[in-house]
């Protein structure tokens, strides 16, 4: 039997050691469940785990997957969308997975093929937890308002969505209600938008969480203009160094080891890393789901496509073919 040792402070995951040779598809399925509900993070120990076994474990748990159009990404396995983290090596700001779109999985797996010797940890931090330490001033700030993501469009993303690659103002502005996004034309050109709360509440928690992409647009690409307040001004600068503060001083590093799995509820865990000293030493496989236990989520279209079948969303232009 393996050994289940609960969150405790430095350690917001469930650590789950494997006692012998067993693997990790023989655990109790409502057992791990019931630990993801309660605890967000959850990290498999010792269970030996490849690349297959890693595709069949994340799949006892999500019916769809989506593909991550972030570059430099390596496919691992293409067709079930399991992929590499980004190819690079500098270290990476707390984010939940694909925030930065309206289709945020509900759950992110990452599986460990080969450890590095030093550095690349991944690290990770309450959303929740977050929410409750930051000063009183970004809090007050932050309620009640909305983070407003606003991109460009291409002929294929409106093809996909609207059925064709020169929309009418009429059409830009009543999609199907299939669609996730808004569109408004501006000086000729056609941009997508979508909102979400500033401060969420997690599928399975009910308490405010910090979860979005600020951190991540305002660190690693040097972006303080996206998301936009719901006002349409930018994130205060003050706000967006006490939040980076907070959650520095509450991220823990997941040392990683070959075999690892992590399981996130990508509604309330963020993740980043540490810079990456030796990126030959470093494998890591990512899988990006939606939860066959889910909680429907008011912001999400009715029945979106995303848990239909498994999503491939519009690539952009520029995507290597």
């Amino acid at each position: 039997m393996p050994t289940t040792s609960l969150p405790e402070p430095g350690r917001p995951q469930v650590l789950i050691e494997a006692a012998g040779a067993e693997s990790i598809l023989s655990l109790d399925r409502d057992g791990i469940v019931a630990l993801y509900k309660a605890h967000g993070a959850l990290l498999f120990r010792g269970f030996g785990a490849d690349v297959a076994q890693f595709r069949a474990f994340a799949r006892l748990f999500c019916s769809t997957s989506v593909f991550n159009e972030s570059p430099g990404r390596r496919q691992i396995d293409p067709e079930h969308n399991i992929l590499t983290v980004d190819g690079g090596v500098g270290a990476f700001n707390l984010h939940p997975e694909l925030s930065r779109e309206p289709w945020k999985p509900d759950a992110a797996f990452f599986g460990c093929l080969s450890a590095p010797k030093r550095g690349g940890a991944t690290t990770i931090c309450d959303g929740v937890a977050l929410a409750r330490s930051l000063p009183d001033e970004v809090k007050r700030g932050l309620a009640g308002r909305r983070l407003v993501y606003v991109k460009p469009t291409w002929p294929e993303l409106l093809r996909y969505w609207l059925g064709t690659d020169n929309p009418s103002d009429q059409q830009l502005a009543a999609p199907p209600p299939s669609c996730p996004y808004g569109f408004r034309r501006l000086d000729g050109h056609v941009f997508r938008f979508f909102s979400r709360p500033a401060l969420h509440r997690p599928m399975f928690i009910d308490a405010p969480a910090f979860g979005n992409f600020l951190l991540f647009a305002r660190f690693n690409n040097n972006r303080p203009d996206h998301p936009l307040l719901d006002d349409g001004r930018p994130v205060p600068e003050a706000w967006l160094q006490a939040i980076k503060a907070a959650g520095d001083a509450l991220a823990v590093a997941v040392a990683w080891q070959a075999g690892d799995v992590l399981m996130l509820d990508n509604t309330r865990f963020m993740h980043g890393r540490t810079a990456i000293i030796d990126r030959g030493e470093r494998l890591i496989a990512t899988f990006f789901g939606y939860v066959d236990f889910a909680i429907p989520d008011p912001e999400e279209p009715a029945d979106p496509i995303w848990r239909q079948i498994d999503f491939i969303p519009p690539l952009p232009p520029d995507y290597p073919r």
